[in-house]
């Protein structure tokens, strides 16, 4: 599979991909994308890579409703 779109959001702290995923299976269940192997705890975003972009605006708009990871 090629993940050829992407969206860099702000996250900050640690546990960023694991807060992410818990937070994609509360709000997207059904999204496909793919994380970083890891994030360094210092940086203030993270890029999350979708298979289509369609899944990439299912995700901005989700995160426009809740804004908080």
């Amino acid at each position: 599979m090629t993940f050829k779109y992407s969206v860099t959001l702000p996250v900050n702290g640690g546990n960023k991909l694991r807060r992410f995923r818990a937070w994609a299976e509360a709000h997207l269940p059904a999204l496909n994308y793919s994380l970083p192997q890891q994030t360094p705890i210092k940086t203030e975003t993270m890029t999350i890579r979708f298979l289509s972009v369609d899944d990439r605006q299912q995700l901005l708009e989700a995160f426009a409703k809740s804004s908080r990871l």
